[in-house]
């Protein structure tokens, strides 16, 4: 790729996913479709015409192309590895869709590909890239909210897209339910709580007659963190509740949506403290910028402030002990349910924003290849502790990634 020429990608598998993609992607500053690809000619050529770009038959047409410096792999899981290695090696950057592997082993090899061969990998953890849960992390760094203490996520999603053929429901094409879809959360776990966990115990259901639909995860991160996870995929589209809760202690916050767009915010504090949410709506910009994700203008913050709702006596909480009168609802919503499906496209293209700033700079992307490893991690220890109904460990880091930690 020549400085200041557009970064040439090639999509490889043309389901529906990968027209949601390049969708979302289009007109990306810095970034060119060069071509697609899929074992169906049909599913190809209908992708590449809608496009206008030339529809190939496999991985390896496309590494054939000069004008590919990255591929964006977007097949079933159990192909993620294989694939993401044979682009690294070929010299190419790489956009995987989540998860980076179906098991640790690969996601390791994966990951240190990347390193050695010196070329940008991102996966496609979109919640990284959700304007909601950075800003959680800007209100923690600003010690508006603590650090926290609990991560609760509890997903009802639908299963009316997934017959009983699905590749879904095989953990040999999937990897399981804990790694096709739970890494998202892991992710963002890890990410929020900003390390590493230790163990996992977990809990695996079937449907009568029929595949394992519900699983469960209490995962322990150091400092004596829980973040507990729920996945089941056993109701109807309009049906489905997601509920992400983060104890912060003297804070709570409650956001809702696996495409994140709508949290709320409880808080107790002191007078320096309710001053300065009061302050927050004139800094939404900052709050909630995400690069690449474009605002649609719906976005709102709200807070407000309720002087001496509590006692003017300090309070105490696991240790904590401050004079906290004051009471904070702060609510971001990002134009509501309706809102879910933009929010999730320009997720994705905020990831591929990262990657494109990844190679023009030179710098780490959010979602890298350690990411992707450690969410992996984190689902397999899940899974096999379904399967022997014993707590695992959660294997330990590379002994290359730097200070010891992928969050």
């Amino acid at each position: 790729m020549t400085a200041g020429a557009p970064l040439g990608i090639g999509m490889v598998g043309c389901g529906g996913f990968a027209g949601f993609v390049l969708d979302a992607i289009a007109g990306l500053p810095g970034l060119r479709l060069a071509a697609v690809a899929d074992p169906s000619r049909e599913r190809a050529a209908a992708l590449a015409e809608r496009h206008g770009v030339p529809a190939l038959g496999s991985l390896d047409e496309l590494l054939e192309r000069e004008d590919v410096a990255a591929v964006l792999i977007a097949t079933p899981p159990a192909t993620h590895a294989a694939m993401a290695t044979k682009a690294l090696r070929a010299g190419r950057h790489v956009f995987c869709e989540k998860p980076l592997a179906t098991t640790t082993e690969d996601a390791a090899a994966v990951a240190d590909e990347a390193r050695r061969a010196g070329r940008v990998l991102v996966v496609d953890h979109v919640l990284r890239y959700n304007p909601l849960l950075r800003a959680v992390q800007r209100l923690t760094e600003r010690e508006l909210l603590s650090p926290v203490r609990r991560f609760l996520f509890e997903n009802d999603a639908a299963d009316e897209d997934l017959g009983p053929g699905h590749w879904f429901w095989d953990p040999a094409h999937s990897g399981g339910i804990f790694v096709e879809h739970g890494v998202h959360f892991f992710d963002a776990a890890r990410m929020l709580l900003g390390s590493d966990p230790v163990s996992v115990r977990a809990t695996a259901v079937a449907r009568p007659g029929g595949p394992v639909d519900m699983v469960s995860a209490d995962v322990v991160h150091p400092g004596g963190v829980l973040a507990s996870h729920l996945h089941s995929f056993t109701h109807a589209h309009r049906a489905e509740r997601q509920l992400m809760r983060l104890d912060h202690g003297f804070q709570e916050t409650r956001i809702t949506g696996w495409i994140p767009a709508y949290a709320e915010i409880s808080a107790w504090t002191d007078e320096a403290g309710a001053r300065h949410w009061e302050q927050l709506p004139l800094q939404i910009g900052p709050l909630l910028a995400v690069d690449g994700f474009r605002p649609h203008g719906d976005e709102r913050f709200t807070v407000h402030v309720e002087r001496d709702a509590g006692p003017a006596a300090p309070a105490r909480g696991r240790g904590e002990r401050r004079s906290a009168p004051h009471h904070v609802r702060a609510v971001i919503d990002l134009g509501g349910e309706a809102r879910k499906p933009y929010v999730y496209a320009q997720s994705v293209r905020a990831a591929m924003a990262d990657l494109v700033r990844a190679v023009r700079e030179g710098t780490a992307p959010a979602a890298d290849a350690l990411s992707g490893f450690g969410a992996v991690a984190v689902a397999e220890a899940a899974t096999l502790a379904a399967a022997t109904g014993r707590e695992q460990p959660v294997i330990p880091t590379f002994p290359w990634a730097s200070e010891g930690s992928f969050a």
